[in-house]
């Protein structure tokens, strides 16, 4: 391994993810994740994919309702679209999940992940279809 090898490299690191659905309607989830260790990226903030996780598990619940997650005709995501706008060091994000198009086979959902004083950090728009 070269001296830049060793300057670049990242010990294995271990950690959790958790979030609560706090709110579920039929038209809307609205999920929390606090910031933790396990989701902090190498400069101390929030991993962009954590993110992106709690954004497509609230849009998932949302598509489910109050069905089976092992059910025949699960809501695979077949297209993710991200933008991330900010990020936070500590606290609390909260993701709310929204139709933008609820069909028979494919659905649109959107997601915004605030943080704090509300501040939007990520818009993330998923497309999903009925698998099975």
């Amino acid at each position: 391994m070269s001296e830049s090898d060793d300057r670049t490299a990242t010990p294995a690191v271990r950690g959790t993810i958790s979030f609560t659905i706090v709110e579920r309607s039929e038209n809307r989830v609205v999920g929390e994740m606090p910031v933790q260790p396990g989701i902090l990226n190498p400069y101390g903030v929030a991993h962009a994919g954590a993110l992106l996780w709690l954004a497509d598990v609230c849009a998932t619940s949302l598509l489910l309702g109050d069905g089976d997650a092992g059910g025949s005709s699960f809501p695979l995501a077949i297209q993710l679209s991200a933008a991330f706008l900010a990020n936070q060091r500590d606290g609390v994000f909260q993701a709310t999940s929204t139709f933008v198009k609820r069909g028979r086979r494919v659905s649109v959902v959107r997601t915004t992940v605030s943080g704090a004083s509300g501040r939007i950090v990520a818009d993330v728009t998923t497309t999903h279809v009925a698998a099975g």
